[in-house]
C-alpha cells in the first residue's frame, strides 16, 4: 500500500473515532469502532482499495454521529467517498441519530437504495451486512434467541431484511463474500423460527 493511502486511511479512522467517540455496538460493551475497524478489513479482503477501505471507516458516520454531514465526508475525503457513504447510510431525510423514521420505512428504502448502487459501493455495504451478520449470529449461537429482543425489528423482520440486502448485493459481490453471507442466512433462519417471545 502506498504512503498515500495509508495516511488517507489513518485520517478517516482518526475522523471516524473522534465523530463516534464512546459509541458501543447495540446491547454490548464493545467500542464501535471494532465493527468499523472489520468491516474496512473485510473490504480490502475481499478485493477492495483504499478509498473503498476509507469509506468503511466512515460508513456510519452520517447515520450515527452529531454533527456529521456527507458534505463534510466528500470535503475531507473526497467525492467517492462521500458517494460510497451515502449509499451506507441508511437513514431518511430530517432523520436525525436521535430520532430515526420508523425502522420498516428506513429497511425498505435502504434495500433499493443497495439495489441502484454501483460496484463500488456494494462491496462496502456488502461487508457491512456481513460483519453485522456475524455478530448477530455469534450472539444468537452464545445466548440464543432472545439476543434479537435488543433489536427494533421483530425476528422475521430483521431475516427478511438480511435477505433483502443480501439479493440486493449479491450480484457485485465476490463469490466467497456471497457464500459466508449465505450460510450465515441459513444459520439466522433457523434461530429466528425456534424464537418465541411469548
Amino acid at each position: 500500500m502506498i504512503d498515500r493511502d495509508r495516511e488517507r486511511l489513518a485520517e478517516a479512522l482518526a475522523f471516524a473515532l473522534e465523530a463516534h467517540g464512546e459509541q458501543t455496538r447495540k446491547g454490548t460493551a464493545i467500542p464501535y469502532v471494532s465493527h468499523l475497524l472489520q468491516v474496512a478489513g473485510l473490504v480490502l479482503e475481499h478485493g477492495g482499495d483504499a478509498t473503498q477501505a476509507v469509506a468503511a471507516l466512515l460508513h456510519d458516520c452520517v447515520e450515527d454521529c452529531d454533527d456529521v454531514e456527507l458534505d463534510t465526508i466528500e470535503r475531507r475525503f473526497g467525492a467517492e467517498v462521500a458517494a460510497i457513504v451515502d449509499v451506507c447510510t441508511d437513514v431518511l431525510p430530517g432523520d436525525r441519530p436521535d430520532a430515526k423514521s420508523p425502522w420498516l420505512e428506513r429497511k425498505q428504502r435502504f434495500v433499493t437504495q443497495l439495489s441502484g448502487a454501483d460496484a463500488r459501493a456494494r462491496l462496502v455495504a456488502g461487508c457491512d451486512k456481513l460483519h453485522n451478520l456475524r455478530c448477530i449470529v455469534s450472539d444468537l449461537r452464545q445466548q440464543g434467541g432472545t439476543s434479537l429482543a435488543r433489536f427494533s425489528s421483530s425476528p422475521e423482520q430483521t431475516r427478511g431484511y438480511y435477505e433483502a440486502a443480501r439479493d440486493a448485493l449479491a450480484p457485485d459481490l465476490p463469490d466467497a463474500l456471497v457464500e459466508e453471507l449465505d450460510a450465515l442466512l441459513e444459520e439466522l433462519r433457523g434461530f429466528v423460527a425456534g424464537v418465541s417471545f411469548a
